[in-house]
């Protein structure tokens, strides 16, 4: 029974292992397709640059999607634990949505393009 038991405590060891070598190879791959997509439009002169009006789209989303995951989730946490620590669960990405949104507003107004 102790060899069993031994045997499951290192199997259950080997899985954060296994996970962070497989995420490393999904990350090295990706990088590594990437700059051969990128390469391919250069050759191709189908490249274009990166443009800000693009970053503040994407700025636009991640804002939405934070304050859309940050106000239910300190109203749960209100409720159940009141105010304590672990309504910081719900705020820290409501205000992180907040913030970039007060920055899409911003940059709104300046001419990028």
């Amino acid at each position: 029974m102790e060899a069993i038991e031994s045997i499951v405590k290192l199997v259950i060891a080997l899985i954060p292992v296994i996970g962070i070598l497989s995420g490393s190879f999904v990350i090295f791959y990706f990088l590594k397709w990437y700059f051969e997509y990128k390469k391919f439009l250069i050759n191709a002169n189908l490249y274009q640059p990166f443009r800000i009006k693009d970053f503040r789209l994407l700025i636009l989303l991640i804002s939405i999607l934070s304050i859309a995951s940050g106000i239910p989730l300190t109203i749960v946490f209100i409720f159940v634990y009141g105010i304590s620590l672990p309504v910081l669960g719900g705020a820290i990405p409501l205000s992180i949505g907040i913030g970039l949104f007060v920055f899409y507003i911003i940059t709104l107004k300046k001419k990028f393009d």
